[in-house]
């Protein structure tokens, strides 16, 4: 494996190959790392490329962050905005190089982020939409704040989005996630929303929602 890429990463190749393949790149959560979401991949749809990305922060004792989450003496979180736009540009930096190494259809590419990953997700396909077909945003939020200011309507609207979250997630509010397809929806992009009775996390349900949704696309 080449992993002279930007981001370490694991792969699983496609076990219905054709010459350039769709890819599902994988995004963790804060705290977490390449192997997390990577344990869903034998479920995944054969035809698909897989790649699951290690964050470029480490966070003691094994685990990796997109950006800091600082708090206050309140106990007040705060994301490290600086941080998150340097991830969002790394990520794009790296489907670049991804393109460049494996046999990737650069037209056929999916995110999938969970918690921090979905956030940098929504970023990513909002600043680099030419480089994004679709998103699957589970436990995220949209942080507008590390996204481009100027969204040009027509180059975002091709965009496809599956966004689900637990309705007692007590990492991050289910308010937070409502605002999300309201948010997608006001481009013009088609946006499949579900909620799940539990906390930060993917239910079985959740995940067989999403594999109908990706076998649609």
């Amino acid at each position: 494996m080449q992993q002279n890429l930007s981001l370490y990463h694991v792969v699983r190749e496609p076990k219905v190959k054709t010459e350039k393949s769709p890819l599902l790149l994988l995004l963790h959560g804060y705290g977490s790392n390449e192997e997390d979401l990577f344990s869903f991949a034998p479920q995944l749809p054969d035809e698909y490329f897989i790649v699951s990305a290690r964050a470029p922060y480490a966070l003691p004792p094994y685990g990796n962050a997109w950006y800091a989450i600082n708090f206050d003496a309140g106990m007040n979180k705060f994301s490290d905005n600086e941080q998150a736009i340097q991830s969002r540009d790394l990520i794009a930096k790296f489907i670049d190089e991804l393109i460049a190494t494996y046999p990737i259809d650069k037209d056929n590419i999916t995110l999938i982020g969970f918690s921090q990953g979905s956030i940098l997700s929504y970023a990513v396909a909002f600043t680099y939409p030419e480089k994004i077909k679709s998103v699957v945003a589970l436990s995220g939020y949209v942080n507008e704040d590390i996204i481009t200011e100027t969204i040009e309507k027509e180059e975002v609207d091709k965009l496809r989005f599956f966004i689900s979250h637990g309705s007692v997630d007590q990492v991050i509010p289910v308010e937070w996630a409502r605002k999300a397809p309201e948010f997608v929806k006001s481009f013009g992009i088609e946006a499949e929303y579900q909620e799940y009775p539990v906390g930060h996390g993917v239910t079985p349900q959740n995940f067989y929602d999403m594999l109908a949704w990706l076998n649609k696309q």
